[in-house]
């Protein structure tokens, strides 16, 4: 399996013969703040970052190159930091509108379907084939206080692959460790820059949750993303090694922008 970091949450992942472009985030750099978020659902602790323009970097490589020979989109959940998202409620604006996406519930389908998608799949409980690839939906808890909305993670097996969970949005909490129980995966992609609302809490993991992911899979590798890109993040790929250095986390890949990973 091939990880290519893009941008924020968006990753390749080329597994089991297919590629699979995650929550494709593709809008220029400095296109959007929370203060163009229609009714600002969601405010930031320190307001100053409210109006700092996201995402913070542009994409390392062209659009073109980003879709190209992409066998289907996986979105884990429909934020504007995880998809491309239009003032009139549509999204995915980039994207062709006849790849295959595989999403988390039919919330998220009928907007796809909305967005003029021809080839929306929701991934159950129950699990999905792709290719030679299974696809499992794991839980997700998007919130320290209030979840902020829906989100899953995703596990993919295949033989002669490992095992990879892509944990999606969340923190560490039981559903996150019972995963790891069930599966065993040898690679775990975890979002890591502690991103905070008020009205949420932290959404996402921080260093201490690396740390328990790192405890309860101690032989798996940890793909470390969603760094340095979106405005409500309280940790950055250098303040996050620090924290990880602090607890004694070793066997992590923290990518740049544009840079791939093959285990």
């Amino acid at each position: 399996m091939k990880l290519t970091q893009i941008r924020n949450a968006t990753n390749r992942l080329e597994y089991a013969g297919k590629t699979f472009l995650i929550d494709p985030w593709l809008a220029p750099r400095h296109s959007m703040s929370f203060v163009d978020i229609p009714g600002m659902p969601y405010h930031v602790p320190d307001p100053v970052r409210e109006h700092i323009a996201m995402p913070i970097f542009g994409l390392p490589l062209p659009i073109e190159e980003i879709l190209a020979g992409v066998d289907a989109v996986l979105l884990t959940h429909i934020h504007p930091d995880h998809i491309d998202m239009a003032p009139d409620g549509t999204v995915g604006a980039p994207l062709g509108k006849s790849v295959p996406v595989i999403c988390q519930n039919e919330g998220d389908a009928a907007i796809l379907r909305k967005s003029g998608f021809t080839s929306v799949e929701i991934l159950t409980a129950q699990g999905m084939a792709v290719g030679g690839a299974r696809l499992s939906r794991i839980p997700a808890r998007h919130g320290t206080y209030t979840p902020c909305g829906e989100a899953m993670g995703v596990m993919f097996e295949a033989p002669g692959e490992k095992t990879f969970y892509l944990a999606g949005d969340t923190i560490w909490f039981d559903g996150v460790r019972e995963a790891i129980a069930r599966f065993s995966p040898q690679v775990i992609a975890l979002n890591c820059c502690a991103a905070e609302t008020t009205e949420n809490g932290r959404l996402i993991m921080g260093g201490e949750d690396v740390w328990n992911v790192s405890l309860a899979a101690p032989r798996a590798r940890l793909y470390l993303t969603h760094l340095d890109n979106v405005a409500h993040a309280t940790l950055t790929r250098r303040t996050l090694r620090a924290h990880l250095a602090a607890y004694g986390v070793g066997g992590y890949d923290m990518p740049d922008d544009g840079e791939s990973v093959t285990y």
